[in-house]
């Protein structure tokens, strides 16, 4: 026997996310009820550019209570495409399109409570493109070498999960571009 999901009940309802009780047939033949949170899915872009630094955003997080240092990333719009998503919110968060867009992987934040499922890509062959920000986001964008970058992983000074799950995808692929450029 395997895990069975038998029901659900919405407990609240936002404008990014539901959390549901959602009570489940354990292998043994118990039920035992979950607090589950519904996402609809995200992205989060590695955005290199020519010089061989990777973008990244300064923004407060009232999760933890200060300002994190993470690669540009948002929520997809109900029936949109990640790669739509992410060519968006690269423009949107740090001023920049990019001529290519590479899929590195897909990945869960925290499955232990939550569907939330991000897709990461590689943006690179930037140029400068903005669009507006969301009207709740104060954020500050920043270039940083792809080798002070892993200093800094090293050093705890960068702790944005999706961040870090990210650099581990295109580690290979930032390396060679390390490699190829000259600061």
């Amino acid at each position: 026997m395997e895990h069975k999901q038998l029901s659900e009940e919405l407990i609240y309802h936002g404008r990014v996310f539901d959390l549901v009780r959602s009570h489940v047939q354990l292998p043994d033949g118990r039920e035992h009820a979950y607090d589950l949170v519904k996402h609809r899915g995200a992205v989060v872009i590695l955005p290199v550019d020519n010089a061989g630094k990777i973008w990244f955003v300064q923004q407060y997080r009232i999760g933890a209570e200060h300002v994190l240092l993470e690669l540009p990333a948002g929520v997809t719009e109900a029936e949109e495409a990640p790669e739509i998503c992410a060519r968006r919110e690269v423009q949107e968060e740090i001023g920049m399109a990019a001529g290519r867009l590479e899929k590195l992987g897909e990945f869960y934040m925290v499955p232990g409570y939550s569907t939330e499922k991000l897709t990461a890509y590689l943006a690179t062959d930037l140029r400068d493109s903005s669009l507006p920000m969301d009207e709740d986001e104060f954020i500050e964008p920043i270039g940083i070498p792809i080798q002070r970058v892993f200093e800094m992983v090293r050093a705890g000074e960068i702790q944005d999960g999706k961040t870090l799950a990210t650099l581990l995808l295109a580690q290979d692929q930032l390396m060679r571009i390390a490699g190829t450029t000259t600061e």
